[in-house]
């Protein structure tokens, strides 16, 4: 091989260093997470963790390879764990999560909070930098008639749109009333036609296969709808939920329809072990 000038080894170094930095951003791009979305999980799963230690409790879930969390309101789960963070100004409990280096947009409420005072409930939201909230459940009877379902969606639609107005999205998660039925029908999907997209998401609880609910099958039938799901691996052989990646299903066919969904983020929520368990299959899922 003829000797290289110190012009072209120059050249030549340069090249190679830009190959290296395109192929290493194409390789984080290849195992980047589903979506390109960081990693989050619920925090319910830990509350009673979150109850005697906060900041070590962030510390353990930011060590695991969580990226962003979903809270869960002090007022209306300051029985279930949440309540000592009422201590801190909404602004302070933003400071601790990034002193943690988490990130926090979306936190769970109770309705009834929400009807008591919502106006209050949005402020705290905006205080620690949320814009999202969502409630659990509507909160309606157990074999509602249509009219159930119709107050029920004509409440929420109001506080939507007073959210709205606020620059939140107020989202509903799936549970309980949402998954009665009525006259054959899915209360469920009663609300799709029922809750305006304008002023309401809809959050996904995957474990609902369980229950027929397919993650898959609802993002591609109402595409644009859905503003974020929570994640649980589920084996439909045993009928118990198991980490991410574990189990029957198909999670890059979930998250290609939550593309078209309308998916901005996913939480984790599992017992903390699965979710845990769960992290390192989902740095390398590709998602196409």
């Amino acid at each position: 091989m003829p000797p290289i000038s110190r012009r072209e080894f120059v050249r030549t170094t340069a090249s190679a260093v830009a190959l290296g930095a395109a192929l290493s951003a194409t390789s984080r791009t290849l195992h980047a997470n589903p979506l390109g979305l960081p990693i989050g999980c619920q925090t319910w799963p830990v509350r009673a963790s979150i109850a005697k230690d906060f900041r070590g409790t962030l510390k353990e879930l930011a060590a695991a390879g969580f990226q962003t969390i979903e809270l869960c309101s002090p007022v209306g789960y300051a029985d279930s764990g949440f309540g000592g963070l009422g201590k801190f100004k909404g602004s302070e409990l933003r400071s601790i999560l990034h002193d943690e280096g988490l990130t926090c947009v979306s936190s769970h409420f109770s309705i009834g909070e929400l009807r008591k005072n919502q106006d209050d409930r949005i402020a705290w939201a905006k205080d620690v930098g949320l814009t999202q909230m969502l409630v659990p459940s509507l909160d309606g009877p157990k074999n509602p008639t249509l009219d159930d379902v119709q107050r029920a969606a004509d409440e929420y639609n109001r506080m939507g749109e007073r959210a709205a107005a606020a620059g939140i999205v107020q989202g509903l998660h799936n549970e309980d009333f949402e998954l009665t039925q009525l006259d054959g029908k899915r209360t469920y999907d009663l609300l799709f036609q029922l809750l305006d997209p304008r002023f309401v998401k809809f959050q996904f609880q995957v474990s609902t296969i369980s229950e027929g609910y397919d993650a898959a099958e609802y993002f591609n039938k109402y595409p644009g709808r859905f503003i974020s799901m929570h994640v649980q691996g589920w084996s439909a052989s045993d009928r118990k939920i198991v980490p991410v990646g574990q189990g029957t299903l198909d999670w890059k066919k979930i998250f290609t329809a939550a593309k078209t969904g309308g998916i901005k983020n996913y939480f984790v929520e599992m017992d903390l072990p699965l979710m845990k368990a769960s992290v390192p299959y989902l740095r390398h899922l590709q998602v196409g």
